[in-house]
C-alpha cells in the first residue's frame, strides 16, 4: 500500500485495506480502497492497489481499468507503468504486464526494474534467450543489482551453465540489500546448483543460509503455522464418517451437478506433474493452486462465525450458502481460466485443499479426490529446499523440525479422513508415475470416468504451450526423470533426528 503522507482518514483506510489483503479478503480490500479513492481522488497509487486486488478477485477487466486510470492520474510516470506491470504479473496476466513494462522502457530504456521484471516473464514463458538479453541489459546498467544478478544466475542454471551460475550467485549473496528475500533466493539457487553437483554438505549449508536470513522476520508466520496445525487437529477431532455421509446423502441437490476432481496431498509429492498429465486430456481442464474455493465458497460462510471450527461452520451452512458457493466457485474459476468449462471435468490442483476435503464435500458432494503420495523423507527434504516467501507455509519450512511437523499435520489428517470416504478417492504415488506413467495415467483416468487418450503421455509438450505457475514450472516441461526418487539419502545425516517422527508415515504409506 502507498506510504506517502495522506490525510489521517485515508491512511486509516489504507491500513484497513492492507489488513484485508493480508487476510486475502480482496473483495473487502476493494470496498475500503474505493472509499479511500473517493477521499483522495488524485492519488494514483490507491488505484494501482485496487487494480491488484481486482486481479486477485479474477475481475481482470476491472483490474486493467484501475491500472490504466492510475497511470493516467500519475501523468504517465514510469513508476506507475512499472508498478502496474509488476501487479499484473502477480495475478498472472503476463500479456498485460509485458505491455506496461515495455511502455516504461519505451519512455526510458534504462529502467532496471522494468528490464528485470520483463526478464522474469520471458523466463516463465521459456524464452530464455530473450530473458538473458534483458537481464544482461540490466546488469550493464548496474552490475550489483541483486534482482538482476538473481535472474541471471537462475538463467545460467536453467541453461545448464552451472559454473557461471555459481559464480554470479556467490557474487549476489555478498551484496548488501535492503530486502533479504532476493538474497535468500540467491542462496536457494546456489543450493540447487551444489545439489546438482553432488556437493550435498555445501548445498545444505546454502539452504540453511537462506533460512537464517528469513527467520528473524518470520515470528508471526511461525505462530500462524502452529495455529493452522492446531485447527487441522480440531477439524480431525470433530469429524466423523457419519457427518460426511449425511452431507453426501442428504445435502441440497446439486444444481447443476458438476464434474469436479480435487488433486491434493502434500506439496512436493508430484501434484504438478500429475496435473500436467491430466490437463493434456481434451475433456479435462485444470486450475493450478488458486485460493478460489476458499475465497468464494468457504470464506463467506466462515466470516459469519470466525470463532467456530471448520466442521461447525460447515454444519451451519444453509442450502442457499451452498448453492451460492458452488456458483461463485465455478464463475471465478472460469474467469481465472479465461474460458468456459462446459461439460469438461474441472481438476482443481491444490495441495492446500487437503485439510479442506470436508468443506469440498459439503459444497460439492459429487467431487472426487486424487491424493498424491511420495516417500515422506523425499517430500520433507524437497519442501525444505523450496524457496517460499513469507507466510505460514513458508515459515514451516524454515527448519527441518517445522517441515516434518507440517508434513505430520497434513498427512496425519489425510490418513484420518481416508477411511471415512471410501470409493471417493484414489492415491497416486510419485514413484509409480516416474516408473510407469502410462499405467498410472490409465488408472487415474478410469477413476475419473474418462476414456483413455494417448495425448496425456505427451504432457511435457502440452506444458510448453502454457504458463505453469508452480515453482516446478521448468521441470514439468521436460520428459520424466527418476533422479528425485530416494534423494533424501544424500542428506540422511541431516534428517536423522526427525526420521523417528516420520517412521509411522513411512510404514503406513508403504515406503519401508
Amino acid at each position: 500500500m502507498t506510504a506517502n503522507p495522506l490525510p489521517p482518514p485515508v491512511q486509516q483506510l489504507l491500513q484497513a485495506a492492507f489488513a484485508a489483503c493480508n487476510r486475502q479478503d480482496y473483495s473487502q480490500a476493494i470496498q475500503i480502497l474505493t472509499r479511500a479513492s473517493e477521499l483522495a481522488p488524485r492519488e494514483h497509487r490507491i488505484l494501482l492497489d485496487m487494480g491488484r486486488c481486482h486481479g486477485f478477485c479474477h475481475d481482470y477487466e476491472a483490474a486493467a481499468g484501475c491500472l490504466e486510470k492510475a497511470i493516467r492520474l500519475s501523468g504517465w510516470q514510469n513508476e506507475a507503468f512499472i508498478t502496474a506491470g509488476t501487479y499484473a504479473a502477480d495475478f498472472y496476466k503476463y500479456d498485460l504486464a509485458r505491455r506496461y513494462l515495455e511502455r516504461a522502457l519505451k519512455q526510458n530504456g534504462n529502467e532496471i526494474e522494468a528490464l528485470v521484471q520483463l526478464a522474469k516473464i520471458e523466463e516463465r514463458h521459456d524464452r530464455l534467450e530473450a530473458a538473458v538479453e534483458l537481464a544482461d541489459r540490466a546488469l550493464r546498467l548496474d552490475g550489483n543489482n541483486v534482482e538482476a544478478l538473481l535472474v541471471r544466475g537462475r538463467l545460467y542454471r536453467l541453461q545448464n551453465q552451472s559454473k557461471a551460475a555459481e559464480e554470479i550467485l556467490r557474487l549476489l549473496v555478498t551484496r548488501p540489500a535492503p530486502d533479504v528475500w532476493p538474497m535468500a533466493q540467491g542462496w536457494y539457487e546456489l543450493g540447487k546448483i551444489l545439489d546438482g553437483q553432488s556437493r550435498f554438505d555445501e548445498a545444505m549449508a546454502a539452504f540453511c543460509a537462506a533460512k537464517d536470513l528469513l527467520k528473524p522476520q518470520a515470528g508471526q508466520d511461525i505462530a500462524a503455522a502452529q495455529a493452522a496445525r492446531e485447527r487441522i487437529t480440531r477439524t480431525q477431532e470433530n469429524l466423523s464418517a457419519e457427518t460426511l455421509q449425511q452431507w453426501v446423502e442428504h445435502g441440497p441437490a446439486p444444481a447443476p451437478a458438476r464434474r469436479l476432481a480435487v488433486l491434493c496431498g502434500h506439496p512436493r509429492s508430484g501434484t504438478t506433474l500429475l496435473e500436467q498429465v491430466l490437463d493434456s486430456h481434451p475433456e479435462i481442464v485444470s486450475a493450478e493452486e488458486t485460493e478460489i474455493f476458499k475465497d468464494e465458497a468457504l470464506n463467506p460462510v466462515y466470516r459469519r462465525n470466525p470463532q467456530s471450527g471448520l466442521i461447525q461452520i460447515l454444519k451451519s451452512a444453509s442450502d442457499e450458502d451452498l448453492r451460492m458457493g458452488r456458483t461463485n466457485y465455478f464463475n471465478h474459476i472460469e474467469r481465472y481460466l479465461g474460458c468456459s468449462i462446459g461439460d469438461r471435468l474441472l481438476l482443481d490442483k491444490n495441495p492446500s485443499l487437503t485439510p479442506s476435503i470436508p468443506a469440498v464435500m459439503r459444497f460439492f458432494p459429487e467431487a472426487k479426490f486424487i491424493v498424491a503420495l511420495r516417500d515422506p523423507r523425499d517430500v520433507c527434504l524437497s519442501c525444505f529446499m523450496q524457496p517460499l516467501e513469507s507466510g505460514p507455509v513458508g515459515a514451516s519450512y524454515l527448519t527441518l523440525e517445522g517441515t516434518v511437523a507440517e508434513y505430520a499435520s497434513l498427512m496425519g489428517f489425510w490418513l484420518a479422513i481416508k477411511p471415512m470416504i471410501p470409493g471417493r478417492f484414489i492415491e497416486i504415488r510419485y514413484e509409480d508415475m516416474v516408473e510407469d506413467l502410462e499405467t498410472v495415467a490409465r488408472r487415474t483416468l478410469e477413476f475419473l470416468g474418462m476414456q483413455w487418450d494417448a495425448r496425456v503421455l505427451g504432457f511435457d509438450r502440452h506444458a510448453q504451450k502454457k504458463v505453469v505457475h508452480s515453482p516446478t514450472y521448468a521441470d514439468v516441461k521436460k520428459p520424466i526423470y527418476k533422479g528425485a526418487v530416494g534423494r533424501w539419502r544424500n542428506y540422511q545425516k541431516y534428517l536423522k533426528p526427525y526420521l523417528e517422527r516420520l517412521e509411522p508415515f513411512v510404514k503406513t504409506l508403504g515406503y519401508e
